[in-house]
């Protein structure tokens, strides 16, 4: 079996079975390519099927000396999803990667913006302009309904529904949710609909819902760049890109009393573990959910008396 083949079995069922994204598809493909690559040059081919568990951590030794260790796990797991198909499609006996560990990763908490923050980022566009009205809109759904970028990049004009106040979403693995819309994200949309049409389209059939200036769907590298430009202006001390838009729209909905189960379907989350992250609540905010609900926080901690100084004592002190 040709490690061109196999990679190309594996890439066919991550788009057309998991639905995964492009970036995804072509990261593991990357990933997967560099392994065969240096197999066929210091082991024993480039036929996964000859593989073993020796030879991939003698490869992983190589990577752990080059690349920080985020960079090695992400390629533990490409390598791990690729033999696990690979077994169980049968087109290998066994499965090399199964005992592989992936290198433990220091917790970092998600990055967000303050609530002044994210009320000023929505002030920086002008809403005059056209392209400006288009910008806020952009960042009012991303802040507003937490969306990753590639959903707000394939966002079509009938997958908003001002009525409902409310907008219908595809995410990873081609799930489907639906999203609540607030106030404001509500009139941006209403604003930049009625604007659209100004923005000539190359396509007559795009619906698509963000158009560039040349006419067509507006990139994610694109979105991306408005992101860390308009951020910028804010003085953060780092570019915050959509992700992190993201991340205030799930700590702000947290800080406010939401519970996870409900930040979990409005992020289209398929574990509760990942949204567990943003359990990163202020200090403040726990300490006002501890007086409102624990009962100790309620009774006055009972005082003890001074001591009293011994008669003896006193009776020494005064001779």
């Amino acid at each position: 079996m040709k490690g061109e083949d196999a990679i190309g079995a594996f890439v066919r069922w991550l788009e057309h079975e998991k639905h995964a994204s492009p970036r995804t598809v072509a990261s593991y493909r990357s990933d997967l390519g560099a392994l065969l690559a240096w197999s066929a040059r210091e082991g024993p081919g480039d036929d996964p099927a000859f593989l073993d568990t020796a030879d991939l951590r003698s490869y992983l030794a190589t990577l752990y000396r080059e690349l920080a260790p985020s960079s090695v796990a992400r390629k533990v797991s490409a390598i791990r999803t690729f033999f696990k198909f690979l077994h169980a499609r049968k087109m290998i006996e066994e499965n090399p990667a199964a005992m592989l560990r992936t290198p433990k990763l220091p917790k970092k908490l998600p990055r967000f913006l303050t609530v002044d923050q994210a009320s000023d980022l929505m002030t920086l566009p002008d809403p005059k302009a056209r392209k400006g009205l288009r910008d806020v809109t952009i960042l009012e759904l991303l802040y507003g309904a937490g969306l990753r970028v590639s959903e707000l990049h394939a966002l079509d004009v009938g997958d908003v529904d001002l009525g409902e106040r409310c907008v219908r979403v595809l995410g990873k693995g081609g799930k489907e949710r639906i999203v609540p819309l607030g106030r404001r994200a509500v009139a941006a949309l209403a604003a930049w609909l009625e604007a659209r049409p100004d923005f000539p389209s190359r396509e007559p059939d795009d619906e698509a819902l963000f158009l560039g200036t040349t006419g067509r769907r507006l990139s994610v590298r694109t979105v991306q760049r408005l992101v860390k430009r308009t951020t910028a202006l804010l003085g953060t001390s780092e570019g915050v890109g959509p992700h992190t838009m993201r991340h205030t729209y799930a700590t702000h909905l947290l800080g406010a009393g939401a519970g996870l189960r409900e930040i979990q379907e409005l992020l289209g989350h398929s574990s509760l573990r990942t949204t567990q992250k943003y359990t990163h609540v202020s200090a403040t905010h726990l300490a006002e959910v501890y007086d409102r609900a624990h009962p100790m926080a309620h009774r006055r901690a009972r005082r003890r008396p001074p001591p009293q100084d011994d008669e003896n004592d006193r009776e020494g002190e005064s001779r």
